[in-house]
């Protein structure tokens, strides 16, 4: 069946090893592998407190422009998504041409049309999840704007009405719910970078893999924007527990 496909054991253990890198990444954003406090968590949290922000506020225009600016990036990120399954199906048409011209690389293995044409497959099927995790990621955002304008005045029900924190505890989850799946979305376009090392050669896959992920784990848990929305007493080496909301 290998010899059919004309994938090797080599590619075989790189797209194995692409994905492990994907979950391990998944979960330890998610707060589930490691204590250490990632940046997806804290600004977790920083919804939660902009929601309980917002209940307080008498106009609440400026909290439906931020949800304006994130259904607009949303927006951005799934027709980008789409433009590119649309470019990725335009290589299929032109397989030889690009075989041709990747088969020049110092470092390409032998590349034959039926696993170029395998690779794109691939691709299309990463950029398609990412495609749907910002639509739903969208809807998500509308919904929160729906749940944000449910949410009782100050002055009609009380700073410390039951009614007023489960509106507010509707809108955080919907709100953190939202931000999970469009970075999920995110997460699979960064990955379907390291993806393209795939069209070169195994061992240049599995390196793009590694780069990508020290990247991304540099970003999630030793870089200046975590240590900005980071409380003071979590800034720490260690950073104490995670403060995952049970949304996730």
């Amino acid at each position: 069946m290998l010899d059919s496909l004309q994938l090797t054991i080599a590619d075989l253990g790189a797209v194995a090893f692409f994905l492990a890198v994907w979950l391990v990444h998944t979960l330890a954003t998610a707060g589930r592998l490691v204590s250490r406090v990632s940046l997806t968590t804290a600004m977790n949290a920083q919804r939660a407190a902009w929601m309980q922000t917002m209940a307080r506020r008498e106009l609440r225009m400026i909290d439906t422009s931020i949800m304006v600016g994130l259904q607009q990036g949303t927006a951005f990120f799934a027709s980008s998504s789409l433009i590119a399954v649309g470019g990725c199906f335009a290589l299929l048409g032109a397989s030889d041409h690009v075989i041709s011209v990747l088969t020049d690389l110092p470092l390409a293995d032998g590349l034959s049309r039926p696993s170029f044409e395998i690779k794109i497959l691939g691709l299309i099927v990463i950029l398609a999840f990412a495609f749907f995790k910002f639509g739903w990621s969208y809807r998500l955002f509308n919904y929160c704007s729906i749940l944000v304008g449910a949410v009782p005045m100050v002055h009609e029900s009380g700073i410390h009405s039951p009614a007023l924190q489960i509106a507010v505890d509707r809108a955080t989850q919907m709100n953190v719910l939202a931000g999970k799946h469009f970075n999920s979305g995110l997460r699979a376009i960064f990955f379907s970078l390291g993806y393209l090392g795939w069209f070169v050669s195994p061992a240049v896959f599995v390196a793009t893999t590694i780069i990508l992920f020290a990247v991304l784990l540099r970003r999630q848990f030793f870089s200046a924007a975590r240590l900005a929305v980071l409380e003071p007493d979590q800034a720490g080496p260690g950073n104490g527990v995670s403060i995952r909301p049970e949304s996730q």
